[in-house]
């Protein structure tokens, strides 16, 4: 039995004409910057976003640590959402490893931070204070796509102040296609974007960091100091430019699938859904079934990410179709019938 995996779309895998890409690479050493096929691919993702430079690293967690180092020194500040995956979620390395103190901020309820908070935690230049150097923003945020309006003055009322923009854009894409507008739109207010390949556009590793010219440099050091460098790692760009190639317009199918699981499960009497955004649906389940539901989907062939919080998110993409969706639905309604 196949199974319907819906607890991320990082669980997706390689499809035999990606790896046939990846096979066929031509490579070289990418720490001396030889490896045509990551410059190609860098080159591809800076001219989509309208950037300087890319720079091709293991993954999304380490493109946005590479960001937030080059942007800010010991001793500085960010300004992030207390929800963001770079303040929550990447085992606190910005602290860590750089002496960078993040400032939480409430994430409104469409994921932007609202710009009366933002003024309210800007520092002073004062000794008693941490530096305020950046603001760092997430699109898409739990699914849902950053109002661009708010984004483009959030950024102009930061940069008359100083500060840097950086945009954790694990799920970039998908804020490109459910908004219909161009990539290069979406990042211009940014001085630095990570766009992470192995979420839905299924590449199976790797994320790109676009940033101006002014910043690669101090962004390689950090690669290279965090031990990001690889070598022939064209292999693994090529499923990035296969990606970019073959995986970005039909992002629309797993939103499109997100709705159609949603509108199935809204049926369920003893489901609550709470939402559905781009290619997650967020659900409710009874706190006192949560394992005897884990144990049952499993039978059913469908995984979802079930903890121990009422709260479930269930996430579509390019390994699910909509016979996986209808399977899901009917394994969560004969639960709960």
């Amino acid at each position: 039995m196949t199974m319907i995996d819906l607890r991320s779309d990082t669980v997706t895998q390689p499809s035999a004409a990606m790896r046939a890409a990846m096979a066929a690479a031509e490579v070289g050493d990418d720490v001396y910057r030889e490896d045509p096929t990551v410059r190609a691919l860098e080159e591809r993702a800076a001219a989509e976003l309208g950037f300087d430079c890319g720079l091709f690293v293991p993954s999304g967690t380490q493109s946005n640590l590479i960001a937030l180092l080059s942007h800010c020194q010991r001793g500085d500040e960010m300004l992030v959402g207390m929800d963001a995956h770079s303040y929550k979620y990447e085992a606190g390395g910005a602290a860590v490893l750089g002496s960078i103190q993040p400032q939480p901020i409430l994430n409104a309820a469409d994921g932007s931070l609202p710009i009366e908070a933002l003024k309210k935690a800007l520092k002073p230049d004062d000794p008693h204070f941490a530096r305020t150097r950046l603001l760092a923003l997430e699109n898409t945020w739990h699914g849902r796509v950053l109002p661009q309006d708010y984004i483009v003055e959030a950024a102009a009322w930061v940069r008359s102040h100083g500060l840097s923009v950086h945009l954790d854009g694990a799920r970039f894409f998908n804020a490109v296609v459910a908004s219909g507008r161009p990539a290069h739109e979406l990042a211009e207010p940014f001085d630095s974007v990570s766009v992470c390949l192995s979420k839905g556009l299924g590449a199976p590793v790797g994320s790109v960091l676009l940033c101006s010219e002014s910043l690669i440099d101090a962004a390689l050091r950090w690669r290279k100091m965090l031990g990001g460098g690889m070598r022939q790692s064209g292999i693994l760009a090529a499923a990035g430019l296969y990606a970019l190639d073959h995986h970005v317009a039909r992002l629309a199918e797993d939103h499109a699938r997100a709705q159609r699981l949603a509108v199935g499960l809204r049926a369920i009497d003893a489901i609550q859904v709470q939402g559905c955004f781009t290619n997650m649906v967020f659900i409710d389940v009874p706190t006192d079934q949560l394992r005897a539901l884990d144990e049952h989907l499993l039978a059913a062939g469908v995984r979802a990410s079930i903890g121990y919080l009422p709260s479930v998110r269930l996430v579509t993409h390019l390994d699910i179709d909509d016979a996986g969706v209808d399977r899901a639905i009917a394994a969560f309604g004969k639960f709960f019938g």
